[in-house]
């Protein structure tokens, strides 16, 4: 290896073991000035963004070519299909083609926004989850800013008081929740608030988005109402997280000089915990924040499922048994791209939270 290639290391003034020293990329930003090395970090950002896009590409087209079964014969079951019939349509979908082909083709179409076709709807991908979209949008749009702002909230209020009987309730209550299956709270708040056990009656249906044709004030209502067990299951389960996750950032703050120096300047406790130790604390919980961002274009695959919620969820749900790859492959594409562009917004926060991310 060249020495020009060679990574910068830092040697021990005694003489001991080398240790590996800051990235390239560190180094450069850090011999440029801070705008020069805001765009760099923006521009590795970004690529590295792409990169993932296309890697979300391909993932997509082969991850679900292993699943067993043929869409064909799927979609004409319990039909008398002749052969040639059977071949036509394999023609139509453009699967009688080589794999590689099917491939350029599928990623051609897919960045310029084209998602195909749906073999059980035949309607455009695109079409579909546009439409479902608003449900799922309402569903965990809801269910991310309740658990967000719950699990912020008791979090910093967790550490601050840690050890106390209020933090030992609170993290056991969260690791009770965390580590329940959400298909399973959901079918338990199903038994006991909308089928009614003992002396507590039914308060909820059963599933779906809405009872009757309502209009105007009535039927949002009638929407809340049918949103309460299903937004309680995600909220439940989702605020436990962020909770642990700012509770560990803040108790890690916690021990910090600048906190000692704040409060020996009279500062009061309130006034130190919002102002110098929560800000600090920020940025692994922002990162937790932005990633539920992104699953609200995923919604939740089973608690939509559980609660018949006509969302991304449920439509993936379906999309699946047949297989219906052009869907399958379409809803994936949306769920992991919600997720990285969320990374993206994330990571371009950070500098104007913390000035040192980034130079």
């Amino acid at each position: 290896m060249t020495a020009a290639s060679s990574p910068a290391v830092v040697r021990e003034p005694d003489g001991g073991p080398v240790k590996p020293g800051p990235s390239r990329g560190v180094l450069a930003r850090a011999a440029a000035g801070p705008r020069t090395a805001y765009l760099l970090y923006v521009a590795g950002k970004l690529g590295g963004a792409a990169v993932s896009i296309l890697a979300v590409l391909v993932t997509s087209f082969f991850l679900f070519r292993i699943i067993p079964g043929d869409p064909v014969k799927a979609m004409t079951r319990n039909r008398a299909v002749s052969p040639e019939q059977l071949a036509l349509l394999h023609r139509q979908f453009g699967l009688d083609a080589p794999v590689w082909q099917q491939f350029t083709d599928y990623c051609g179409k897919a960045l310029t926004g084209d998602l195909g076709i749906s073999y059980q709807f035949h309607a455009p991908v695109g079409e579909l989850i546009a439409e479902r979209f608003p449900a799922t949008l309402l569903l965990t749009g809801v269910a991310v800013v309740l658990y967000s702002a719950l699990g912020l909230w008791l979090g910093t209020r967790s550490a601050w008081r840690h050890g106390q009987l209020g933090d030992r309730l609170n993290t056991g209550v969260a690791l009770t929740l965390w580590s329940v299956p959400s298909f399973w709270l959901g079918l338990l708040l199903i038994i006991v608030f909308s089928v009614g056990i003992g002396p507590i009656p039914g308060l909820f249906p059963t599933g779906g988005m809405e009872s009757g044709s309502a209009t105007g004030f009535a039927h949002v209502l009638d929407v809340a109402h049918h949103m309460v067990l299903p937004v309680l299951t995600l909220v439940a389960v989702g605020y436990a997280q962020t909770l642990l996750v700012m509770r560990s950032s803040l108790l890690d703050e916690m021990g910090s000089d600048y906190l000692t120096t704040a409060r020996a300047k009279g500062l009061r406790d309130a006034l130190v915990r919002r102002r110098h130790a929560v800000p600090n604390a920020l940025l692994p919980t922002v990162t937790m924040v932005f990633i539920n961002l992104g699953h609200v274009a995923a919604g939740s695959i089973l608690v939509e499922s559980v609660f018949s919620w006509p969302g991304l969820g449920g439509l993936f749900y379906q999309a699946i048994p047949v297989p219906d790859l052009p869907l399958i492959q379409g809803l994936f594409v949306v769920f992991a791209g919600a997720m990285i562009l969320m990374n993206l917004l994330a990571d371009l926060l950070y500098p104007l939270l913390d000035p040192r991310v980034g130079r």
